[in-house]
């Protein structure tokens, strides 16, 4: 069976859409100024390559300690 799509409804879901994920890019543009974005919420580094900033001193399969400055700017390092 075919569906008719609501055109007016699915032009109000991909604006609901572009507004959810608007907001998450402008905190991770904030947030990217001052943290890692490889570290997470437990100052893990979920990285897949070597970095200065890891403490290498963890249990067999856990994920490196991020040892890196939150007051350092790293946008430019991800910037091509």
């Amino acid at each position: 069976m075919s569906q008719r799509i609501d055109k007016k409804q699915y032009e109000k879901t991909l604006a609901k859409l572009h507004e959810i994920y608007g907001g998450i890019s402008a905190a991770a543009n904030q947030v990217s100024t001052w943290r890692c974005p490889y570290k997470n919420v437990e100052d893990r580094c979920t990285a897949g390559f070597g970095c200065r900033n890891q403490d290498f001193n963890v249990p067999a399969g856990d994920l490196y300690i991020c040892t890196g400055s939150d007051k350092l700017d790293y946008r430019a390092a991800w910037e091509v």
